[in-house]
């Protein structure tokens, strides 16, 4: 049955990319938000992100909560129809500028120090330009990423990631975190994702809740006196992009990986208390 699913979900997506690339980026980007905004609310991730909403933010107003989820779902079809533009973004001088880049002085020193680092951040908008900057900047870079359910999707995907993101891309699990340690030591940095559950995590405090957490950024920390440095990035008007990197954070060998994991996760607040409609609100976090 998923199988079927998926296929029909597989013909879909290939026709919505088909759409975007023949009427362009800016009418698909229009096209594809608002298609999510009215089909994202029927799915049963849209429960998971009005649960999750209400318990980062307890008190805040249904009329809001709802407004946030909304503005959610039309930023998430923007990202999808992006895929489509995510050579044009990489390769032309035009799409570049639609991204604003502050303290990019911090990618150069990385290049100077020939060191590799951590770079962390969550699921913004738009996340796929985060680690495709970092790579054009010239840093040798490995994302760890998660396989679409979705067989038939998953290697589109996979092509796309590759092409135009970052060549160098490993499959989250205990094989990809072998394959992490085995690239550090060769000198490649490492981009991940820090905002999804993950079994192999520890929990951790998230907004006043116990989330299981990735302790990846902390042991790579303790283990190899990893500097970490938080990313973070916001659509602005026609679809434009500020990127901040933040200064790069070292610990000292006596703090916990629990304590590191935690002063990540108050980063990681911060960044979607600043914005809450750009974060993707569907991952069961909380679970």
């Amino acid at each position: 049955m998923n199988s079927i699913k998926y296929f029909f979900q597989f013909i879909f997506i290939i026709f919505l990319f088909l759409i975007f690339k023949l009427i362009g980026f800016k009418f698909s980007s229009i096209l594809s938000g608002t298609l999510l905004s009215i089909i994202g609310p029927i799915f049963r991730s849209n429960k998971i992100s009005i649960s999750n909403l209400s318990k980062a933010f307890p008190n805040m107003e249904s009329p809001r909560k709802q407004k946030i989820i909304n503005k959610m779902w039309f930023n998430y079809g923007k990202i999808l129809a992006e895929y489509m533009f995510l050579k044009n973004f990489r390769f032309s001088k035009k799409f570049s500028q639609k991204i604003i880049i502050k303290n990019q002085e911090v990618l150069e020193k990385v290049k100077e120090s020939s060191e590799p680092v951590i770079f962390v951040s969550g699921h913004f908008n738009n996340f796929e330009l985060m680690a495709m900057h970092i790579e054009k900047s010239g840093i040798d870079l490995a994302a760890i990423y998660r396989p679409l359910n979705n067989k038939y999707l998953n290697p589109i995907m996979e092509n796309i990631r590759k092409n135009f993101i970052c060549k160098k891309q490993i499959k989250k699990g205990i094989s990809g975190t072998k394959e992490l340690v085995r690239c550090f030591r060769q000198g490649t940095s490492i981009a991940l994702m820090i905002d999804q559950r993950v079994s192999e995590g520890t929990k951790c405090n998230f907004f006043n809740e116990d989330a299981l957490t990735t302790t990846i950024p902390a042991q790579f920390a303790k283990k190899f006196k990893a500097k970490i440095i938080p990313v973070y990035i916001e659509r602005l008007k026609d679809n434009n992009f500020n990127l901040k990197l933040n200064y790069p954070l070292q610990f000292s060998k006596d703090e916990s990986i629990e304590s590191i994991t935690l002063k990540l996760n108050k980063i990681l607040e911060k960044m979607i208390i600043k914005n809450p409609e750009q974060w993707i609100w569907t991952h069961n976090r909380w679970k």
